[in-house]
């Protein structure tokens, strides 16, 4: 199956997703949405609207709020910006950072060779893997400044355990959104890394990254840095995939948990 996903046209299927999920026939949106909860077992009683029927498309539903009281956000420096499992993290020793047994990729190649990727080759990362059945808005996981965006465009090959373990590199060809934020404890990036079937990327004060898909490079600048709250929603989704986080010192190297642990947005990352 791995294999296939070389043969697959991914940005077509993808596309193809995105107009699906996004179909407001009655009957069909909720067969999509009734089957969807029945086999990921959703946990539709955190969901601000537990009604399924209620919601217009599958998209609507993908993409739910939580209820208030469903998330705490930890009083610590940094949360984890979303719900799922984490894949990796710890440092990164001189460029290189760690995917799975056996592969590695590079910090200039995940930042497309923006020349701030120097900043973090000895620095620490984070990865967190969202499932389809856990919750995709994207919350900032510290105090932050927004100063820049990149789109990166590239291929859409699963994120996965068993794609991530097969295929090498697979963070830096995926395509992805980079975003750059100025903290009290350096410049930290938080990546959008997207996959097949995740039919579009989504940053608030952007709007909708993808689709379309672009064929190069494209870069959001900002005349004011855009500041955000630790918890605040920062973007999502539509469909899952995975978040990247980058710091230039060892915020990411030493965690409270370890690797493969489910973490619910709002909980501390923060020794």
């Amino acid at each position: 199956m791995t294999k296939l996903q070389f043969l697959l046209p991914q940005h077509l299927l993808s596309n193809l997703m995105y107009r699906l999920t996004r179909v407001k026939t009655t009957w069909f949106k909720n067969f999509l949405i009734k089957n969807f909860i029945k086999l990921y077992d959703v946990n539709m009683t955190e969901a601000a609207n537990d009604d399924i029927n209620s919601y217009d498309c599958f998209n609507d539903f993908f993409i739910r709020e939580l209820r208030k009281d469903s998330r705490k956000i930890a009083k610590k420096q940094i949360i984890s910006p979303v719900d799922g499992s984490i894949s990796s993290y710890g440092r990164i020793n001189d460029g290189q950072i760690f995917q799975a047994k056996g592969f590695h990729f590079s910090a200039k190649s995940l930042l497309a060779n923006n020349k701030r990727y120097s900043d973090f080759i000895d620095g620490s990362y984070l990865t967190i893997y969202l499932s389809p059945k856990d919750y995709h808005r994207i919350h900032m996981p510290f105090d932050g400044k927004l100063i820049m965006a990149e789109y990166v465009p590239g291929d859409l090959f699963s994120v996965n355990d068993k794609t991530v373990s097969s295929i090498d590199k697979i963070f830096s060809r995926n395509e992805r959104v980079v975003c750059y934020f100025e903290t009290n404890f350096g410049e930290v990036v938080l990546i959008l890394v997207g996959a097949i079937f995740v039919g579009s990327m989504h940053i608030n004060s952007i709007g909708q990254i993808t689709p379309p898909y672009k064929k190069e490079v494209k870069q959001y600048s900002f005349d004011e840095p855009i500041i955000f709250k630790k918890g605040e929603e920062f973007g999502r989704f539509n469909m899952g995939s995975t978040v990247i986080l980058l710091s230039p010192g060892s915020e990411f190297a030493n965690l409270p948990m370890d690797a493969k642990d489910a973490i619910q947005m709002g909980q501390a990352l923060s020794p």
